[in-house]
Protein backbone atom coordinates (compact mmCIF):
# COMPACT_ATOMS: atom_id res chain seq x y z
CA UNK A 1 0.00 0.00 0.00
CA UNK A 2 1.34 3.52 -1.26
CA UNK A 3 2.58 5.82 2.15
CA UNK A 4 -0.06 8.00 3.22
CA UNK A 5 2.02 10.47 4.46
CA UNK A 6 2.62 13.29 2.10
CA UNK A 7 5.74 14.28 3.86
CA UNK A 8 9.87 12.96 2.36
CA UNK A 9 12.49 11.30 4.68
CA UNK A 10 15.77 11.23 4.56
CA UNK A 11 18.35 8.31 5.07
CA UNK A 12 22.27 8.78 6.35
CA UNK A 13 23.66 5.42 7.15
CA UNK A 14 21.59 3.57 9.81
CA UNK A 15 19.56 6.91 10.59
CA UNK A 16 16.28 8.10 8.99
CA UNK A 17 15.08 11.62 9.62
CA UNK A 18 12.45 13.78 8.60
CA UNK A 19 12.19 17.63 7.73
CA UNK A 20 12.62 20.43 9.48
CA UNK A 21 9.45 21.14 11.03
CA UNK A 22 7.91 24.52 13.17
CA UNK A 23 5.14 23.27 15.00
CA UNK A 24 2.27 25.26 15.80
CA UNK A 25 1.14 26.23 19.56
CA UNK A 26 -2.51 25.13 19.96
CA UNK A 27 -2.76 25.87 23.67
CA UNK A 28 -2.54 29.26 24.45
CA UNK A 29 -6.37 29.40 25.77
CA UNK A 30 -5.98 26.17 27.74
CA UNK A 31 -7.41 26.34 30.95
CA UNK A 32 -8.09 23.88 34.21
CA UNK A 33 -8.91 24.83 37.71
CA UNK A 34 -10.22 28.33 36.82
CA UNK A 35 -6.64 29.63 35.42
CA UNK A 36 -4.54 30.01 32.14
CA UNK A 37 -1.90 26.87 31.82
CA UNK A 38 1.98 26.91 31.27
CA UNK A 39 1.74 27.04 27.75
CA UNK A 40 0.00 31.09 28.30
CA UNK A 41 2.68 32.96 27.47
CA UNK A 42 2.63 35.35 31.29
CA UNK A 43 1.86 32.22 33.11
CA UNK A 44 5.13 30.61 31.44
CA UNK A 45 6.79 33.88 31.97
CA UNK A 46 5.85 34.31 36.19
CA UNK A 47 7.60 30.65 36.20
CA UNK A 48 10.80 31.72 34.99
CA UNK A 49 10.31 29.97 31.90
CA UNK A 50 11.94 31.31 28.25
CA UNK A 51 8.32 31.30 26.86
CA UNK A 52 5.05 29.02 27.09
CA UNK A 53 5.93 26.31 25.09
CA UNK A 54 3.95 23.76 22.78
CA UNK A 55 2.51 20.78 24.34
CA UNK A 56 4.97 17.77 24.03
CA UNK A 57 2.68 15.43 21.92
CA UNK A 58 2.71 17.98 19.12
CA UNK A 59 6.18 16.15 18.45
CA UNK A 60 4.93 12.39 18.37
CA UNK A 61 3.59 13.50 14.40
CA UNK A 62 6.98 13.60 13.27
CA UNK A 63 7.83 10.18 14.96
CA UNK A 64 4.77 8.85 12.98
CA UNK A 65 6.07 9.76 9.68
CA UNK A 66 9.59 8.00 10.77
CA UNK A 67 7.82 4.86 12.43
CA UNK A 68 5.71 4.37 9.54
CA UNK A 69 8.53 3.83 7.03
CA UNK A 70 10.13 1.63 9.14
CA UNK A 71 7.21 -0.56 10.41
CA UNK A 72 4.62 0.41 8.06
CA UNK A 73 0.70 -0.45 8.28
CA UNK A 74 1.31 -2.53 11.41
CA UNK A 75 2.51 1.10 13.67
CA UNK A 76 -1.43 2.25 13.63
CA UNK A 77 -2.15 -0.95 14.51
CA UNK A 78 0.23 -1.74 17.87
CA UNK A 79 2.77 1.12 17.22
CA UNK A 80 3.85 2.69 20.57
CA UNK A 81 5.60 6.24 21.01
CA UNK A 82 7.64 5.97 24.55
CA UNK A 83 9.59 9.67 25.55
CA UNK A 84 11.19 11.59 28.02
CA UNK A 85 10.51 15.11 27.03
CA UNK A 86 14.55 16.83 27.53
CA UNK A 87 13.98 20.86 26.25
CA UNK A 88 10.63 22.68 25.58
CA UNK A 89 10.02 24.20 21.93
CA UNK A 90 8.61 27.51 21.61
CA UNK A 91 6.63 28.96 18.89
CA UNK A 92 8.80 29.84 16.09
CA UNK A 93 11.52 26.88 16.90
CA UNK A 94 12.18 24.25 14.18
CA UNK A 95 12.22 20.59 15.16
CA UNK A 96 13.99 17.86 13.33
CA UNK A 97 13.17 14.10 14.16
CA UNK A 98 15.62 10.98 13.69
CA UNK A 99 15.39 6.94 14.37
CA UNK A 100 17.44 4.53 13.98
CA UNK A 101 15.71 0.99 14.19
CA UNK A 102 17.44 -1.49 16.21
CA UNK A 103 15.55 -4.50 15.96
CA UNK A 104 12.77 -6.40 14.28
CA UNK A 105 9.97 -4.18 16.31
CA UNK A 106 12.02 -1.66 18.43
CA UNK A 107 13.61 2.19 16.92
CA UNK A 108 15.45 4.71 18.99
CA UNK A 109 14.45 8.07 17.86
CA UNK A 110 15.50 11.39 19.24
CA UNK A 111 14.20 15.23 18.13
CA UNK A 112 16.24 18.58 18.01
CA UNK A 113 16.18 22.28 17.20
CA UNK A 114 18.54 23.76 15.00
CA UNK A 115 21.17 24.74 17.81
CA UNK A 116 21.48 20.75 18.56
CA UNK A 117 19.38 20.81 21.97
CA UNK A 118 17.64 17.59 22.43
CA UNK A 119 13.48 18.12 22.12
CA UNK A 120 13.22 14.58 23.34
CA UNK A 121 14.48 10.53 23.17
CA UNK A 122 12.31 8.22 22.74
CA UNK A 123 11.67 4.51 21.80
CA UNK A 124 9.44 3.32 19.09
CA UNK A 125 7.95 -0.11 19.09
CA UNK A 126 5.41 -2.27 17.68
CA UNK A 127 4.12 -5.46 18.87
CA UNK A 128 4.52 -5.21 23.02
CA UNK A 129 8.43 -4.41 22.96
CA UNK A 130 10.09 -2.99 25.84
CA UNK A 131 9.59 0.57 25.89
CA UNK A 132 12.01 3.51 26.77
CA UNK A 133 9.51 4.21 29.52
CA UNK A 134 9.53 0.45 31.09
CA UNK A 135 12.69 1.44 33.22
CA UNK A 136 11.84 5.11 34.15
CA UNK A 137 8.43 4.25 35.66
CA UNK A 138 9.67 1.47 37.60
CA UNK A 139 12.48 3.79 39.26
CA UNK A 140 10.06 5.81 40.43
CA UNK A 141 7.73 3.69 42.09
CA UNK A 142 11.18 2.46 43.59
CA UNK A 143 12.01 6.14 44.81
CA UNK A 144 11.44 7.27 48.42
CA UNK A 145 8.66 10.08 48.09
CA UNK A 146 9.04 12.58 50.67
CA UNK A 147 6.96 15.11 52.08
CA UNK A 148 4.15 16.12 49.48
CA UNK A 149 2.30 19.35 50.12
CA UNK A 150 0.35 19.10 46.47
CA UNK A 151 -0.12 15.59 45.43
CA UNK A 152 -0.60 14.69 49.13
CA UNK A 153 -4.38 13.54 48.35
CA UNK A 154 -3.20 11.26 45.78
CA UNK A 155 -2.76 7.12 46.84
CA UNK A 156 -0.95 4.40 44.31
CA UNK A 157 -3.92 2.83 42.82
CA UNK A 158 -6.18 5.24 42.95
CA UNK A 159 -8.53 5.62 39.73
CA UNK A 160 -10.84 7.24 38.24
CA UNK A 161 -13.42 7.18 35.16
CA UNK A 162 -14.71 5.68 32.90
CA UNK A 163 -15.35 9.03 31.29
CA UNK A 164 -16.22 9.30 27.17
CA UNK A 165 -13.29 9.35 25.34
CA UNK A 166 -14.93 9.21 21.53
CA UNK A 167 -12.35 11.93 19.06
CA UNK A 168 -14.92 13.71 16.47
CA UNK A 169 -13.39 15.04 13.61
CA UNK A 170 -15.18 18.63 14.71
CA UNK A 171 -15.87 18.65 18.39
CA UNK A 172 -14.17 20.39 20.12
CA UNK A 173 -11.92 18.99 23.15
CA UNK A 174 -13.02 20.83 26.36
CA UNK A 175 -10.73 23.25 28.38
CA UNK A 176 -7.82 20.84 28.15
CA UNK A 177 -7.34 21.07 24.50
CA UNK A 178 -9.90 23.92 23.28
CA UNK A 179 -9.40 22.98 19.45
CA UNK A 180 -11.15 20.12 17.36
CA UNK A 181 -9.16 17.10 15.06
CA UNK A 182 -9.91 19.33 12.28
CA UNK A 183 -8.95 22.42 13.54
CA UNK A 184 -5.24 20.26 14.62
CA UNK A 185 -4.90 18.49 11.02
CA UNK A 186 -4.81 22.50 9.42
CA UNK A 187 -1.41 22.50 11.50
CA UNK A 188 -0.27 19.11 11.88
CA UNK A 189 3.41 19.12 11.37
CA UNK A 190 3.21 15.88 9.30
CA UNK A 191 -0.30 15.45 6.85
CA UNK A 192 -1.23 11.83 6.66
CA UNK A 193 -4.45 11.45 4.67
CA UNK A 194 -5.54 8.47 6.94
CA UNK A 195 -6.35 10.94 9.24
CA UNK A 196 -9.28 12.81 7.52
CA UNK A 197 -10.05 10.31 4.57
CA UNK A 198 -12.00 7.04 5.49
CA UNK A 199 -11.97 5.72 1.95
CA UNK A 200 -8.58 5.74 1.38
CA UNK A 201 -8.28 4.52 5.29
CA UNK A 202 -6.98 0.28 5.66
CA UNK A 203 -9.75 0.24 8.72
CA UNK A 204 -12.98 2.68 6.32
CA UNK A 205 -12.66 5.06 9.22
CA UNK A 206 -9.76 7.97 9.35
CA UNK A 207 -7.03 6.91 12.20
CA UNK A 208 -6.25 8.50 15.35
CA UNK A 209 -2.73 10.53 14.88
CA UNK A 210 -0.58 9.39 17.81
CA UNK A 211 -0.34 13.02 19.84
CA UNK A 212 -3.75 12.95 19.69
CA UNK A 213 -4.15 9.62 22.01
CA UNK A 214 -2.92 12.11 24.47
CA UNK A 215 -5.73 14.14 24.04
CA UNK A 216 -8.37 11.40 24.03
CA UNK A 217 -7.28 10.15 27.57
CA UNK A 218 -6.65 13.47 29.18
CA UNK A 219 -9.02 15.72 27.53
CA UNK A 220 -11.65 16.27 30.25
CA UNK A 221 -8.85 15.74 32.77
CA UNK A 222 -8.40 13.20 35.35
CA UNK A 223 -10.04 14.33 38.12
CA UNK A 224 -7.68 13.28 40.98
CA UNK A 225 -7.61 15.12 44.13
CA UNK A 226 -4.44 17.74 43.11
CA UNK A 227 -4.16 20.62 45.31
CA UNK A 228 -4.83 24.22 43.58
CA UNK A 229 -4.14 26.19 42.01
CA UNK A 230 -1.45 24.55 40.56
CA UNK A 231 0.17 24.25 36.90
CA UNK A 232 2.00 21.42 35.73
CA UNK A 233 3.99 20.63 32.70
CA UNK A 234 4.47 16.90 31.02
CA UNK A 235 8.17 14.93 31.74
CA UNK A 236 7.22 11.60 30.24
CA UNK A 237 4.55 9.95 27.80
CA UNK A 238 3.78 7.08 25.95
CA UNK A 239 1.01 6.26 23.58
CA UNK A 240 0.39 2.62 22.72
CA UNK A 241 -2.19 1.10 20.79
CA UNK A 242 -3.45 -2.62 20.66
CA UNK A 243 -5.43 -1.94 18.12
CA UNK A 244 -6.02 0.40 15.46
CA UNK A 245 -8.04 3.92 17.15
CA UNK A 246 -10.66 5.32 15.11
CA UNK A 247 -11.98 8.74 15.14
CA UNK A 248 -16.06 8.58 15.72
CA UNK A 249 -15.44 5.20 17.35
CA UNK A 250 -17.11 5.09 20.72
CA UNK A 251 -14.36 4.35 23.24
CA UNK A 252 -14.28 5.44 27.30
CA UNK A 253 -10.84 5.51 29.33
CA UNK A 254 -10.06 4.96 33.16
CA UNK A 255 -7.03 6.56 34.94
CA UNK A 256 -4.65 4.58 37.58
CA UNK A 257 -2.31 6.29 39.86
CA UNK A 258 0.56 4.35 39.20
CA UNK A 259 4.01 6.50 40.57
CA UNK A 260 4.57 9.47 42.94
CA UNK A 261 8.05 11.36 43.14
CA UNK A 262 9.64 14.97 43.71
CA UNK A 263 12.37 17.01 42.12
CA UNK A 264 13.38 20.21 43.29
CA UNK A 265 10.80 22.08 41.22
CA UNK A 266 7.89 19.73 41.05
CA UNK A 267 6.21 17.31 42.78
CA UNK A 268 5.03 14.96 40.00
CA UNK A 269 2.55 11.77 39.49
CA UNK A 270 2.61 8.88 36.87
CA UNK A 271 -1.49 7.97 35.61
CA UNK A 272 -2.07 5.25 33.30
CA UNK A 273 -5.32 6.01 31.04
CA UNK A 274 -6.50 3.11 29.73
CA UNK A 275 -8.58 3.22 26.62
CA UNK A 276 -11.42 0.65 26.24
CA UNK A 277 -14.16 -0.05 23.54
CA UNK A 278 -17.80 -0.62 24.24
CA UNK A 279 -16.88 -3.73 25.06
CA UNK A 280 -14.35 -2.96 27.34
CA UNK A 281 -11.29 -4.49 25.13
CA UNK A 282 -8.33 -1.92 25.83
CA UNK A 283 -7.81 -0.40 22.59
CA UNK A 284 -4.68 1.81 23.98
CA UNK A 285 -3.08 3.03 26.90
CA UNK A 286 -1.54 6.58 27.20
CA UNK A 287 1.28 6.62 30.50
CA UNK A 288 1.31 10.42 31.36
CA UNK A 289 4.07 11.29 33.98
CA UNK A 290 3.74 15.30 34.69
CA UNK A 291 4.50 17.61 37.27
CA UNK A 292 3.25 20.22 39.03
CA UNK A 293 5.56 23.26 39.63
CA UNK A 294 6.15 24.35 43.38
CA UNK A 295 6.53 27.94 42.65
CA UNK A 296 2.88 27.93 41.04
CA UNK A 297 1.04 26.63 44.45
CA UNK A 298 0.42 29.68 46.63
CA UNK A 299 2.14 28.89 50.24
CA UNK A 300 4.46 26.52 49.31
CA UNK A 301 6.65 25.61 51.68
CA UNK A 302 10.45 27.06 51.37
Amino acid sequence: MANPFSGSTQREDDIVMGEWRSPQQMLHDQTYDGHVSVHDDSMAEGLGLLGAPIEGPTHFSQLDLLAYEMFGDEWFVTGCVSSHFENMVIEGEKVKAFARQVGDHTAEAWAEKENGDCVLTASLTVKEAKTALSERLVAAQEKDLGELFIIDRLELGMTTGPDNATLTMDEHNGDMYPFSLAEKLTSITEPCRWYSDHNSSPWQLPVVPSEMLSVMGHRGGSHLPVRGPSVGLFIDLEVRRRQPVLVGVEYSVTHEVVAMGQSRRVESYWTRSSIADIDGVSVADVLLHQGVFKASYQGYPS
